[in-house]
Protein backbone atom coordinates (compact mmCIF):
# COMPACT_ATOMS: atom_id res chain seq x y z
CA UNK A 1 0.00 0.00 0.00
CA UNK A 2 0.79 3.65 -0.58
CA UNK A 3 -0.23 6.43 1.07
CA UNK A 4 0.31 9.64 -1.13
CA UNK A 5 0.82 12.06 1.98
CA UNK A 6 3.22 14.60 0.44
CA UNK A 7 0.61 17.96 -0.83
CA UNK A 8 0.55 20.81 0.99
CA UNK A 9 -2.70 21.12 2.50
CA UNK A 10 -3.69 24.49 1.95
CA UNK A 11 -7.64 23.95 2.75
CA UNK A 12 -6.58 23.34 6.29
CA UNK A 13 -5.13 26.72 7.23
CA UNK A 14 -3.21 27.45 10.26
CA UNK A 15 -3.43 23.78 11.47
CA UNK A 16 -0.65 22.64 8.52
CA UNK A 17 1.37 25.88 9.36
CA UNK A 18 3.66 23.76 11.33
CA UNK A 19 3.09 20.17 10.51
CA UNK A 20 1.74 17.96 7.05
CA UNK A 21 -1.57 17.00 6.75
CA UNK A 22 -1.41 14.08 8.15
CA UNK A 23 0.07 14.98 11.26
CA UNK A 24 -3.17 17.13 12.04
CA UNK A 25 -4.46 15.65 15.46
CA UNK A 26 -8.07 13.90 16.02
CA UNK A 27 -8.70 13.75 19.22
CA UNK A 28 -5.22 13.83 20.22
CA UNK A 29 -3.57 11.13 17.69
CA UNK A 30 -2.05 12.68 14.49
CA UNK A 31 -4.91 11.04 11.26
CA UNK A 32 -1.98 8.90 9.93
CA UNK A 33 -2.21 6.93 13.59
CA UNK A 34 -5.82 6.24 12.46
CA UNK A 35 -5.75 5.19 8.82
CA UNK A 36 -3.01 2.54 10.06
CA UNK A 37 -4.68 0.75 12.49
CA UNK A 38 -7.55 0.88 9.68
CA UNK A 39 -5.01 -0.74 7.35
CA UNK A 40 -3.77 -3.16 9.87
CA UNK A 41 -7.22 -4.38 10.49
CA UNK A 42 -7.78 -4.92 6.64
CA UNK A 43 -4.50 -7.24 7.10
CA UNK A 44 -2.41 -4.60 4.87
CA UNK A 45 1.12 -4.43 7.21
CA UNK A 46 3.43 -3.51 4.26
CA UNK A 47 3.38 0.59 3.96
CA UNK A 48 4.80 3.09 1.49
CA UNK A 49 4.42 6.19 2.89
CA UNK A 50 5.14 9.36 -0.05
CA UNK A 51 6.06 11.93 2.01
CA UNK A 52 6.84 15.94 1.24
CA UNK A 53 5.66 18.89 3.28
CA UNK A 54 7.11 18.28 6.18
CA UNK A 55 7.44 14.72 5.75
CA UNK A 56 10.44 14.28 7.97
CA UNK A 57 7.48 15.25 11.03
CA UNK A 58 6.02 12.06 9.84
CA UNK A 59 8.94 9.93 9.75
CA UNK A 60 10.37 10.78 13.03
CA UNK A 61 6.89 10.13 14.49
CA UNK A 62 6.07 6.94 12.74
CA UNK A 63 9.74 4.98 12.22
CA UNK A 64 9.53 2.23 11.21
CA UNK A 65 6.08 1.60 12.28
CA UNK A 66 7.14 -1.38 14.22
CA UNK A 67 4.90 0.56 17.51
CA UNK A 68 2.00 0.54 15.52
CA UNK A 69 1.90 -3.19 14.03
CA UNK A 70 3.13 -2.15 10.39
CA UNK A 71 6.02 -1.92 8.46
CA UNK A 72 6.76 1.58 6.82
CA UNK A 73 9.24 2.70 4.08
CA UNK A 74 9.29 5.90 3.01
CA UNK A 75 9.69 7.70 -0.51
CA UNK A 76 10.68 11.65 -0.06
CA UNK A 77 10.39 14.24 -2.52
CA UNK A 78 12.49 17.18 -1.86
CA UNK A 79 9.83 18.93 -4.52
CA UNK A 80 6.21 18.91 -4.60
CA UNK A 81 5.29 16.21 -7.71
CA UNK A 82 2.14 15.86 -7.64
CA UNK A 83 0.05 11.91 -6.66
CA UNK A 84 1.34 10.33 -9.84
CA UNK A 85 4.92 11.59 -9.77
CA UNK A 86 4.97 10.86 -6.16
CA UNK A 87 4.40 6.71 -6.96
CA UNK A 88 7.05 7.19 -9.76
CA UNK A 89 9.49 8.46 -7.64
CA UNK A 90 8.48 5.39 -5.16
CA UNK A 91 9.13 2.87 -7.97
CA UNK A 92 11.58 0.92 -6.45
CA UNK A 93 9.71 0.37 -3.40
CA UNK A 94 6.58 -0.66 -5.40
CA UNK A 95 5.33 -4.23 -6.15
CA UNK A 96 4.33 -5.35 -9.49
CA UNK A 97 0.95 -4.65 -8.78
CA UNK A 98 -0.17 -1.93 -5.77
CA UNK A 99 -2.81 -0.23 -3.53
CA UNK A 100 -2.56 3.78 -3.64
CA UNK A 101 -4.83 5.81 -1.01
CA UNK A 102 -4.34 9.07 -0.40
CA UNK A 103 -2.95 10.54 3.26
CA UNK A 104 -6.48 12.32 3.87
CA UNK A 105 -8.79 9.49 3.29
CA UNK A 106 -10.23 7.26 5.84
CA UNK A 107 -12.13 4.50 4.11
CA UNK A 108 -14.01 1.44 4.56
CA UNK A 109 -12.92 -1.17 1.94
CA UNK A 110 -12.53 -5.20 1.51
CA UNK A 111 -8.81 -4.73 -0.21
CA UNK A 112 -8.50 -8.33 -0.22
CA UNK A 113 -11.84 -8.44 -2.35
CA UNK A 114 -10.68 -5.71 -4.42
CA UNK A 115 -7.55 -6.97 -5.24
CA UNK A 116 -8.96 -10.27 -6.14
CA UNK A 117 -11.44 -8.95 -8.71
CA UNK A 118 -8.55 -6.63 -9.85
CA UNK A 119 -6.49 -9.97 -10.70
CA UNK A 120 -9.18 -11.44 -12.38
CA UNK A 121 -9.52 -8.34 -15.25
CA UNK A 122 -6.86 -8.51 -17.37
CA UNK A 123 -6.35 -4.36 -16.88
CA UNK A 124 -3.78 -1.96 -16.03
CA UNK A 125 -5.53 -0.15 -13.44
CA UNK A 126 -8.65 0.15 -11.16
CA UNK A 127 -10.47 2.81 -9.47
CA UNK A 128 -12.71 2.55 -6.52
CA UNK A 129 -16.14 4.86 -6.35
CA UNK A 130 -19.10 5.39 -4.59
CA UNK A 131 -22.27 6.43 -5.65
CA UNK A 132 -22.26 10.24 -4.49
CA UNK A 133 -24.88 12.71 -6.15
CA UNK A 134 -22.79 15.22 -5.04
CA UNK A 135 -23.48 14.39 -1.19
CA UNK A 136 -19.89 14.62 0.23
CA UNK A 137 -17.56 16.57 -2.18
CA UNK A 138 -18.78 17.40 -5.92
CA UNK A 139 -19.12 13.92 -7.70
CA UNK A 140 -16.52 13.61 -10.55
CA UNK A 141 -16.88 10.32 -12.45
CA UNK A 142 -19.00 8.21 -14.84
CA UNK A 143 -19.17 4.69 -14.92
CA UNK A 144 -20.11 2.59 -18.22
CA UNK A 145 -20.08 -1.37 -17.26
CA UNK A 146 -17.10 -2.35 -15.23
CA UNK A 147 -15.15 0.65 -16.72
CA UNK A 148 -14.25 4.52 -15.70
CA UNK A 149 -15.79 6.39 -18.66
CA UNK A 150 -14.93 9.72 -17.75
CA UNK A 151 -13.12 11.28 -14.39
CA UNK A 152 -12.87 15.17 -14.37
CA UNK A 153 -12.95 17.31 -10.97
CA UNK A 154 -12.88 20.26 -13.25
CA UNK A 155 -15.50 19.44 -16.43
CA UNK A 156 -18.94 18.50 -14.37
CA UNK A 157 -21.37 16.79 -16.42
CA UNK A 158 -24.80 15.39 -15.52
CA UNK A 159 -24.12 12.26 -15.47
CA UNK A 160 -21.72 12.54 -12.94
CA UNK A 161 -22.98 10.21 -9.84
CA UNK A 162 -19.81 8.74 -8.73
CA UNK A 163 -16.97 10.09 -7.14
CA UNK A 164 -13.48 8.77 -6.71
CA UNK A 165 -13.42 6.83 -3.38
CA UNK A 166 -9.80 7.06 -2.89
CA UNK A 167 -8.21 3.88 -2.98
CA UNK A 168 -6.85 2.65 -6.31
CA UNK A 169 -4.58 -0.13 -7.82
CA UNK A 170 -2.18 0.21 -10.36
CA UNK A 171 0.25 -2.50 -12.30
CA UNK A 172 3.80 -1.15 -12.16
CA UNK A 173 3.87 -0.61 -15.71
CA UNK A 174 1.21 2.29 -15.29
CA UNK A 175 4.36 4.08 -14.18
CA UNK A 176 5.86 4.36 -17.68
CA UNK A 177 3.20 6.60 -18.71
CA UNK A 178 4.30 8.69 -15.52
CA UNK A 179 6.88 11.77 -16.82
CA UNK A 180 10.14 11.73 -14.83
CA UNK A 181 11.00 14.49 -12.27
CA UNK A 182 7.88 16.33 -12.47
CA UNK A 183 4.98 17.39 -11.36
CA UNK A 184 2.10 14.96 -12.53
CA UNK A 185 -0.93 14.23 -10.89
CA UNK A 186 -3.42 11.00 -11.07
CA UNK A 187 -6.01 13.37 -12.08
CA UNK A 188 -3.88 13.65 -15.44
CA UNK A 189 -2.76 9.59 -15.27
CA UNK A 190 -6.86 8.45 -14.95
CA UNK A 191 -7.74 9.89 -18.66
CA UNK A 192 -4.88 8.64 -20.22
CA UNK A 193 -6.37 5.41 -18.87
CA UNK A 194 -9.85 5.79 -19.51
CA UNK A 195 -8.88 6.49 -23.22
CA UNK A 196 -7.19 2.71 -23.26
CA UNK A 197 -10.01 1.54 -21.86
CA UNK A 198 -7.83 0.37 -18.85
CA UNK A 199 -9.66 1.54 -15.62
CA UNK A 200 -11.69 -0.52 -13.98
CA UNK A 201 -14.45 0.81 -11.56
CA UNK A 202 -14.99 -0.78 -8.15
CA UNK A 203 -18.22 0.12 -6.50
CA UNK A 204 -17.96 0.66 -2.39
CA UNK A 205 -21.82 1.20 -0.77
CA UNK A 206 -20.03 2.76 2.56
CA UNK A 207 -19.20 6.27 2.54
CA UNK A 208 -15.91 7.69 3.34
CA UNK A 209 -14.56 10.23 5.39
CA UNK A 210 -11.83 13.11 4.86
CA UNK A 211 -9.65 15.38 6.74
CA UNK A 212 -8.56 17.48 3.50
CA UNK A 213 -11.26 20.53 4.43
CA UNK A 214 -12.24 21.75 7.64
CA UNK A 215 -15.75 20.48 7.36
CA UNK A 216 -14.44 17.06 6.68
CA UNK A 217 -11.72 17.07 9.60
CA UNK A 218 -14.94 18.54 12.06
CA UNK A 219 -17.49 15.24 10.70
CA UNK A 220 -14.53 12.73 10.89
CA UNK A 221 -14.09 13.89 14.24
CA UNK A 222 -17.85 13.68 15.20
CA UNK A 223 -17.17 9.83 14.11
CA UNK A 224 -14.72 9.26 16.16
CA UNK A 225 -16.50 10.77 19.21
CA UNK A 226 -19.32 7.85 18.66
CA UNK A 227 -16.46 5.11 19.44
CA UNK A 228 -16.66 3.97 15.97
CA UNK A 229 -12.59 3.17 16.21
CA UNK A 230 -10.04 3.37 18.90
Amino acid sequence: MAILAGGLATRLGDLTRDRPKSMVKVLGKPFLEYQLELLRQSGIKNIILCIGYMGEKIKRHFGSGKRYGVDIRYSVEDTLLGTAGALKKAASLLDDIFFTMYGDSYLFLDFSRVMSYFASQNKLALMTVYKNFNCYDRSNTVVEGNLIKRFSKQQKTRDMVYIEYGANIFRKEVLDMIPENRFYSLDHLFPRLIEQKQLLAFEVRERFYEIGSPPGLTEFAEFIKKGHVG
